[in-house]
């Protein structure tokens, strides 16, 4: 289950990941993050973890240039949504 806001900011930002939009309600938002595993996560700190976890080397990446990767997207409360597609 994701939050409404992660839902809301991967439908409004898709195509940062995207070539073509994937969805077009909250609904099929949703149900896209579902199949592609994507995490919801509560800092910078854990999207360098979860990407090094993925087998990622992010040594030589600031983290600046983490946070505009464009699996990542940033959420309020220096949270992110990740989605790997």
């Amino acid at each position: 289950m994701f939050s409404k806001e992660s839902i809301d900011v991967f439908l409004k930002n898709q195509l940062q990941l995207l070539d073509e939009r994937v969805a077009a309600t909250p609904q099929e938002a949703e149900e896209f993050l579902e199949d592609n595993f994507a995490a919801e996560v509560n800092s910078l700190k854990e999207v360098r973890a979860y990407f090094e976890e993925s087998g990622m080397d992010t040594s030589g990446m600031s983290d600046d240039e983490l946070g505009q990767a464009s699996e990542v997207f940033p959420l309020s409360n220096g949270r992110y949504l990740i989605v790997e597609a």
